[in-house]
């Protein structure tokens, strides 16, 4: 688990909350009571030092690496019961998303530990092929999940959970002072972080019939959105959607095939290099979850056919997006089966997974049928489908807009440009999935905690973590549509293989205090041991044959040292895996020292690009829109080429 217990403030390290003479955090009574107008009265109490609005997948983490490094930490959500709640498939995981979750936990956060000790499936995906791509995934207990996080949050010293939306900053001097909400009081913070999902003015459409809010059963954040643009921060629209849920027992599971749990799960957190392993019951508390595959169960394939097109093509215009009354861009690579049909009319049949919710219920998620049809139409549509012909339908799928805040407004710590102290984090910021949200809470988390302790930014490189890659893209290339990590985004992809992800993150771990020191010890000597291996293994040498490495990779059969194989598994695979794809790796450390350099020349904040001449006026307004702070993310940005980047660097030097 993460430490609890910052350390002392000696060489830039946290000091402890008594240490910094902290107050109390003032009482809500209190600012009810007093007789001063709310700012007056809010700018003259202490404090909290993070006050993080929303507690979705990105606010659960935001708040415990904020509170972890000894930071006053306020989660303000609107409904205590949905925190963490899994508003659309109970899965954490996948291709990229699952490297995602191993680097959160790599540093200090929670997604990766709540989904095992919640589980209900595991399988690592693409097991065939190569070590860079194999991913895990697995789905979880959605209630279970849910409940664990929530008592985690609770349970986590310096930090203050608490139930009320917010509706609007308060701003001071160009930056945030605290937060009003639907209560009438307000919250006075240094920093704000904002999490809202889906639920900025989100509008959900089930054919024609519209209702609002973020996601069904839940209100919409209208007068955020009204704070947010009088702020001066520029909001657009996004849409997103969920499938339909069925009953488990109206399901004929005898014309589906069954995908099972693996024998041996691939689990998310690093407990090799942990003191405490996998267990329920810690120091005397009652917590939620069980051991791995102690709870498994099967998931489903199952396909649609020329029928159940034919129901979609006689409807289409039924459809909330196809009919013109939804204006946000949809996901390009998880989109709706409408879209399937019409994107893909190439292909006969399109698969879907029949998913359990989790292990005290009998909803299941019917993955990859997700629609904004009208609710007769939505039966018609599921009980062509083999399997579903008597399906009984729980909760409608729905398509939901929504605002978000065009992430090229945000520096690359996720701090906005023109608010300071305003971090935002997940949906937000253009992102879809559990996973792109946890990651860039944490970071928020850490960042806006660091603001107040006087401590430097977390800023995470491309070369070093999938996490780096999405908020490089995000805050330097933004995005016109919800965006989804995938390996392919990263040029360095074959560096970020899942097993490697707390030695790639050991040095910001260590610096943020986000782990305990016992697990940093660990970590340090996992990787020393490793080193030696590779070494080793690159200098024994083997005859006419070359060295044991040479032979690996050539795939000769070798007799490894006895004293190898005692070690552990995750030691083992990871310097098998550098060793046999050295050549590669060798490449992409070349490529990663020259791009250093550019990403070493700073451009001042206040740098005036209309003294450039020989750019286009394309890269001109480009860069003055994003004003990025080093040449490599200048470089980065979509249009501007490498003649633009010369005539920027000559200038720079002048």
């Amino acid at each position: 688990m993460n430490s609890n217990d910052p350390r002392s403030t000696q060489n830039g390290s946290i000091a402890r909350p008594e240490e910094r003479g902290r107050q109390e955090p003032t009482d809500v009574g209190d600012l009810a009571r007093t007789t001063r107008t709310p700012l007056e009265a809010i700018l003259s109490r202490s404090s909290y030092d993070v006050i993080v609005c929303g507690a979705g997948h990105a606010g659960c983490e935001a708040a415990l690496a904020a509170a972890r490094m000894g930071a006053r930490t306020l989660l303000l959500t609107g409904n205590l019961d949905t925190i963490a709640q899994m508003s659309c498939n109970p899965a954490i995981g996948g291709q990229a998303k699952g490297h995602i979750v191993r680097e959160v936990d790599a540093l200090g956060g929670e997604m990766a530990v709540n989904t095992d000790f919640t589980a209900i499936q595991f399988r690592l995906l693409n097991r065939s092929k190569g070590l860079a791509v194999q991913a895990p995934r697995a789905q979880c207990d959605k209630k279970a999940y849910q409940f664990r996080m929530k008592q985690t949050l609770e349970m986590q010293p310096n930090l203050h959970v608490f139930q009320a939306e917010v509706t609007g900053l308060i701003l001071r001097d160009g930056a945030v002072a605290g937060v009003e909400t639907n209560l009438g009081c307000a919250f006075k913070g240094k920093t704000v972080i904002l999490t809202t999902g889906t639920f900025l003015k989100g509008i959900m459409f089930v054919g024609d019939a519209t209702v609002e809010g973020g996601r069904m059963g839940d209100f919409a954040a209208k007068r955020l959105s009204k704070s947010l643009l009088d702020s001066g921060i520029q909001l657009e629209r996004l849409k997103t959607g969920t499938p339909a849920r069925i009953l488990g027992r109206s399901i004929d599971f005898s014309v589906c095939e069954e995908q099972k749990s693996d024998s041996e799960p691939t689990l998310f957190a690093f407990y090799d290099t942990r003191e405490e392993m996998f267990h329920v019951e810690q120091l005397g508390e009652n917590r939620v979850g069980w051991g791995p595959n102690t709870r498994s169960t099967s998931c489903w394939m199952t396909y649609t056919n020329d029928q159940t097109e034919a129901v979609i093509q006689a409807n289409l215009r039924r459809s909330a997006m196809y009919g013109g009354k939804i204006e946000g861009v949809g996901p390009r690579y998880c989109p709706s089966i409408e879209d399937k049909i019409v994107r893909f009319s190439d292909k006969e049949r399109h698969r879907l997974f029949l998913e359990p919710e989790g292990i005290h219920t009998d909803e299941w998620y019917i993955n990859g049928l997700s629609t904004s049809m009208p609710m007769e139409v939505q039966e018609a549509i599921i009980r062509t489908i083999p399997g579903l012909e008597q399906a009984i339908i729980t909760r409608p799928a729905y398509a939901v807009e929504y605002d978000y805040a065009p992430p090229t407004q945000l520096q690359p710590s996720l701090e906005s440009k023109s608010i300071g102290g305003l971090f935002c984090a997940g949906q937000i910021n253009g992102t879809s999935g559990y996973e792109e949200a946890a990651c860039q809470g944490l970071v928020a988390g850490v960042n806006a905690a660091a603001k107040c302790l006087g401590l430097s930014e977390l800023v995470i490189g491309r070369e070093e973590a999938y996490t780096g890659v999405l908020i490089d893209d995000l805050v330097t290339k933004g995005t016109q549509e919800p965006y989804r990590m995938f390996t392919s985004r990263a040029e360095y992809r074959l560096l970020l293989n899942h097993n490697s992800a707390e030695l790639r993150l050991i040095d910001k771990a260590a610096q943020y205090n986000l782990l305990p020191e016992a697990r940093v010890t660990a970590i340090r000597q996992k990787k020393a041991a490793i080193e030696h291996w590779v070494s080793r293994f690159e200098g024994t040498g083997l005859d006419a044959r070359g060295t044991l490495a040479d032979a690996l990779r050539r795939n000769l059969q070798v007799e490894l040292p006895y004293a190898f194989q005692a070690l552990s598994g995750a030691i083992r695979e990871e310097v098998l895996y550098r060793v046999l794809y050295r050549g590669y790796l060798e490449k992409d450390f070349a490529h990663i020292a020259k791009m250093k350099a550019i990403d070493a020349v700073r451009i001042p904040s206040d740098f005036n690009y209309e003294t450039l001449k020989g750019l286009r006026n394309e890269s001109l307004q480009k860069l003055k829109k994003i004003r990025p702070q080093t040449l490599g993310q200048a470089s980065r940005i979509s249009g501007i080429n490498p003649a633009d980047v010369s005539v920027l660097l000559v200038y720079l030097r002048k």
